[in-house]
């Protein structure tokens, strides 16, 4: 498949106003499209189902799914997208900077009187869109963020979404479970050779720690890596790896419903950060810092009984493997517009000036690629 047929068929089907998603996921050259045979709203609540899943913030609302089964499905090994060069620090306008300093300031207060050890507080900026295509921003998106899962979602009951996110929420093959704590920011200026104060350090140990203790019900034994400094676009975040095997991946929602959302875009206490949010934040976040990714898909591999190879001796191991991304560095397009979506950690030692920067930091990540 080429490249023109394959963006073709995209194009064919958002023009029938059919759901669609096309994604590449980090570190990888292989961009997936899933196209819906109809206009359907298919959703789930166990997660039990084969498909791609696009999940809220808030599972008490509704995680979005492509059925595997309704969807034709393509692929293309690419390195670089066909695109044009605007990506020259096109900045987006920041602006509610009182009223944002005014949230985390009360957050702040809120930690020290001991209810929350971190709250992460967002907000949303618009920017009128010079090209409304979104196929044209999301292999602008493509092009530059090669660390980062990178996609373009839409339903016609839903809405329109694309974002590069650089956080996976879990990973599972087999019983293998892989997450990531990733946590901290500040800006990239050519090395990540950096030193991170004390206030990123501790956000980050929070995530990690909350991590290891929500998974450690499935499973026997956590191993959790050396934290390191990571890129992601224009930024930088502190990053450890935790790995175990869990006892069943029969049934994923104990799990998700563990780990989601994590401190990485709640906060600690989870329940009490989320409670401040939904009371404090005065906007409805939808599917920002939810997630969204392939959903127990199965996979053959073929493996032999003998060193001798022999062919009678093969059989197919068959196992299944989802993936799922939190949905952070996103942007919903509406009305002719962008509605861009960043957030902070915000803990005990948080200045509300400095959390204004580091969203209008973020805005970036999606603002380079905007026309």
């Amino acid at each position: 498949m080429t490249e023109d047929s394959f963006f073709e068929a995209l194009e064919q089907q958002y023009a029938q106003k059919l759901p669609f998603v096309v994604y590449r996921r980090p570190v990888n050259s292989v961009v997936k499209s899933w196209l819906q045979k109809d206009d359907a709203l298919h959703k789930t609540k166990d997660f039990s189902e084969s498909g791609f899943v696009f999940a809220p913030f808030d599972l008490s609302e509704d995680s979005i799914l492509f059925p595997q089964d309704d969807c034709n499905m393509s692929e293309l090994d690419i390195v670089t997208l066909t695109s044009d060069d605007l990506l020259d620090e096109n900045t987006v306008e920041a602006t509610g900077k009182e009223v944002h300093e005014t949230l985390v300031q009360k957050g702040v207060e809120t930690i020290q009187q001991g209810d929350l050890k971190k709250v992460v507080l967002s907000r949303v900026e618009e920017k009128a869109l010079a090209d409304e295509n979104p196929f044209v921003i999301f292999k602008r998106l493509y092009n530059k963020y090669r660390n980062a899962m990178v996609y373009c979602w839409y339903h016609p009951k839903v809405g329109l979404w694309l974002g590069a996110t650089p956080e996976l929420l879990l990973k599972v093959e087999g019983k293998q479970l892989t997450t990531i704590a990733l946590a901290g920011t500040q800006p990239y200026g050519r090395t990540t050779n950096v030193t991170w104060k004390d206030k990123e350090i501790e956000e980050q140990q929070i995530v990690t720690d909350y991590i290891k203790q929500q998974i450690e019900p499935f499973t026997d034994k956590v191993n959790i890596s050396e934290v390191e400094t990571i890129r992601a676009g224009s930024l930088l975040h502190l990053k450890s790896r935790i790995t175990c095997v869990i006892e069943s991946a029969e049934n994923l929602y104990p799990v998700i419903e563990a780990l989601h959302p994590t401190p990485a875009v709640c906060g600690f206490p989870k329940q009490k950060a989320k409670e401040f949010i939904l009371q404090h934040e005065n906007y409805n976040r939808e599917y920002y810092t939810g997630f969204l990714g392939e959903l127990n898909l199965k996979q053959s591999r073929t493996r032999n009984t003998n060193r001798r190879n022999v062919e009678n001796n093969a059989y197919a191991v068959v196992k299944t493997h989802s993936n799922f991304y939190v949905n952070l560095r996103c942007m919903q397009l509406k009305n002719e517009t962008a509605l861009i979506y960043i957030g902070g950690g915000i803990t005990k030692d948080s200045d509300p000036e400095k959390e204004w920067e580091e969203t209008v930091n973020k805005t970036k990540t999606i603002g380079n690629v905007l026309g």
